[in-house]
């Protein structure tokens, strides 16, 4: 019979010695006198470290644990801990990319000898990969907290993690590594032309965000219940949502033209969510049918040639990715590429980069809006923040006033 998998190591006694002894993954522990009380409770701690450690060998500072078993080590507890509605969170996707340089360069060597000059060669790998300064920072960052959380384990000595986080951020016009553009609002006519070329699904959820401001995650994941409609004002309690892990609530206000968006989408169950995959896929295949220039009579049936098994299926909910992929491939549509691009593949992808637009910078556009007829603090508000400094990059400066100072005593 196959072994069990969430089986415990038995407690149990040493011949030889006449001691209890228990064996955790492939290494054997003394406990002393066999069936003595003080042998029990040292099973039982032995044990409960070894599940908190995710199942993995006992080591202590001193044993050599290497820079790729910290790593193993370190990512069993973040797919456990980097997790939201069962599935992994953009964390973990950080993660594993930053631990890619590590493991090339440092696998074999003892992570207790990691110094900041080793962190340093493998943040200029990252440089020579083409990745922007501020991900830089990031990624450097995420390795910072995995020397940390080797120490806080008792698998590193403190002063490893100390010396590491003493190691400045890269700053603009001091390195090399390329400076990626800021995220800036998305005008209203770029969005409106974008509009016709999105199904209805598609086009009511950025319609929604454009008059709410919440973040693409929280739209994706909008049910019935999670709304309160007892009030003019309808509030929006998002289950799940991105600064929950700091016990900070999150509301979105919808007035009654994010109402008008969002009725026709609340005919559904309850527990349902309101913007479906499946939705705008009948709808593309209706304009295929209606589209149609065989005769009925001839060629397929309507629903007859379709695969048993499809590799894709539609899900039942957008998630952001999906959600954005659906705007990028509408921004194709209603920007075309000039005739004489068409073969140029590297100006074809310069060309989609400029004239596509991603849904985060409807919320940077909201943020702008708020803060220009109202006040900051209305667009912390709205954007969800806990702090204005995160509002000031969610919106832009108003320069409309800097111009009337100027007309004024300039």
């Amino acid at each position: 019979m196959p072994r069990l998998k969430n089986y415990l190591p038995s407690y149990r006694k040493h011949k030889q010695s006449g001691q209890a002894i228990v064996t955790l993954t492939g290494r054997d522990f003394l406990l002393g006198p066999y069936g003595t009380e003080a042998s029990h409770r040292q099973y039982d701690r032995l044990i409960a470290e070894w599940l908190n450690r995710g199942r993995q060998p006992l080591l202590e500072a001193d044993a050599g644990v290497t820079v790729a078993e910290l790593s193993a080590r370190y990512w069993t507890y973040s797919k456990a801990k980097y997790v939201r509605r069962g599935q992994a969170t953009a964390e973990q996707f950080k993660i594993k990319t930053a631990l890619r340089h590590l493991l090339r360069l440092y696998e074999d060597h003892p992570a207790s000898e990691f110094a900041p000059r080793h962190l340093k060669v493998v943040r200029q790998a990252m440089i020579d990969a083409g990745w922007a300064r501020k991900y830089i920072n990031q990624q450097v960052g995420v390795l910072v907290r995995l020397f940390k959380w080797g120490v806080t384990e008792g698998l590193l000595p403190p002063a490893v993690h100390a010396a590491l986080a003493l190691i400045d951020g890269l700053r603009r016009g001091e390195t090399a590594a390329r400076e990626k553009p800021r995220i800036r609002p998305v005008d209203d006519a770029t969005v409106s032309a974008t509009l016709p070329f999105l199904s209805p699904t598609v086009r009511a959820m950025v319609e929604l965000q454009r008059a709410t401001g919440m973040r693409p995650g929280e739209l994706c994941t909008l049910r019935p219940c999670d709304l309160d409609r007892t009030n003019d004002v309808w509030e929006y309690l998002p289950a799940d949502h991105k600064t929950a892990h700091r016990d900070q609530d999150r509301r979105v206000c919808i007035g009654p033209r994010g109402q008008d968006i969002l009725r026709p989408f609340l005919l559904r169950p309850a527990d349902a969510y309101c913007f479906s995959p499946i939705e705008s896929a009948d709808w593309h295949r209706t304009l295929r049918h209606e589209a149609r220039k065989t005769p009925l009579s001839c060629g397929h049936v309507p629903g007859s040639h379709r695969k048993r098994r499809p590799k894709r299926v539609p899900r039942e909910r957008y998630d952001v990715a999906s959600y954005r992929r659906a705007i990028h491939r509408a921004c194709d549509k209603a920007f075309a590429p000039p005739a004489d691009i068409a073969d140029d593949l590297a100006a074809l992808a310069n060309w989609r980069s400029d004239h596509r637009w991603s849904p985060h910078r409807l919320r940077h556009s909201m943020g702008t809006q708020v803060r220009k007829e109202f006040s900051l603090e209305h667009s912390k508000a709205v954007l969800g923040h806990a702090s204005l400094n995160t509002t000031g990059i969610y919106s832009e400066l108003d320069h409309l006033r800097a111009v009337e100072v100027a007309r004024r005593i300039g």
